[in-house]
């Protein structure tokens, strides 16, 4: 499934599933913009993928702030020329309860997860290619198809972000560009440790216990890699895909069958 000769910005591609989806990509032979609007996450990961030998370009980007996604996405085409596929990834989780005096949780969330969605995409769309077979592949979660208690932020942005991809798949189909979500469930990453320690404490349980408890609820009894993300991440942006747009897909071991 080779990517030679394309562009891909992966946002939030400083840890976790963002990096193995600028790994992946650029081991196809794409060459990755990596964004993230921390530094730290952004040197370790563009080492790393350097190290390996890949094409990349790392870009400290807040996709909340409008200027940034402007600067950031035309540096990409201006050295690169065109953005052929844009993975969405950046994202915010953390638990905003409806009795919480304190809505920044709130705003942090909706603006990181949805608004800036919206800001990207909308700057890529503008240097993407007519009728060059792009590709716009977000990055919901599960929580995108049911809700779970003082995660009202995080389940409707990325509700919200389904409903995105689904109405941008029919703008754009003349264009020839494809877009999809990937709707994750619980992957081993640094965020869901933390939404299991967060979890935990809600319910009033040990971490250890909630986890047991977490992956008894997977059919396939463990939870999804970040590498397994990737995968599917990478053959939606292949020729080879260009049949599907405007769909949410699950990736959860079977946690969720809608």
């Amino acid at each position: 499934m080779s990517l030679t000769g394309k562009v891909a910005l992966v946002t939030g591609g400083g840890t976790g599933i963002g990096k193995a989806i600028s790994e992946v990509l650029a081991r196809n032979g794409a060459r990755v913009a990596v964004a993230s609007r921390n530094r730290a996450h952004l040197e370790s990961a563009s080492e790393a993928l350097r190290a390996l030998g890949y094409q990349l370009l790392p870009i400290q980007m807040d996709v909340r702030k409008k200027d940034e996604v402007q600067r950031a996405v035309a540096q990409v085409a201006q050295g690169w020329g065109s953005i052929d596929i844009l993975v969405n990834n950046a994202g915010l989780s953390g638990m905003t309860r409806i009795d919480d005096p304190d809505d920044r949780g709130w705003y942090d969330i909706l603006e990181t997860n949805l608004t800036g969605i919206y800001l990207v995409t909308r700057e890529v769309l503008k240097v993407m290619k007519e009728q060059a077979q792009g590709r716009i592949i977000n990055i919901s979660s599960v929580l995108g198809k049911f809700g779970v208690p003082g995660y009202s932020a995080y389940c409707a942005s990325k509700h919200g972000v389904i409903g995105f991809t689904r109405a941008l798949a029919l703008e754009v189909v003349q264009r020839g560009i494809t877009v999809n979500a990937i709707c994750p469930g619980w992957v081993d990453t640094d965020m869901a440790r933390l939404g299991m320690k967060e979890c935990a404490a809600y319910l009033g349980t040990t971490v250890a216990e909630f986890e047991r408890q977490a992956i008894g609820a997977v059919p396939i009894q463990r939870f999804v890699e970040a590498e397994e993300v990737a995968q599917l991440v990478l053959y939606l942006a292949t020729d080879k895909a260009s049949g599907i747009t405007g769909q949410a897909i699950n990736i959860c071991g079977g946690q969720t069958m809608v």
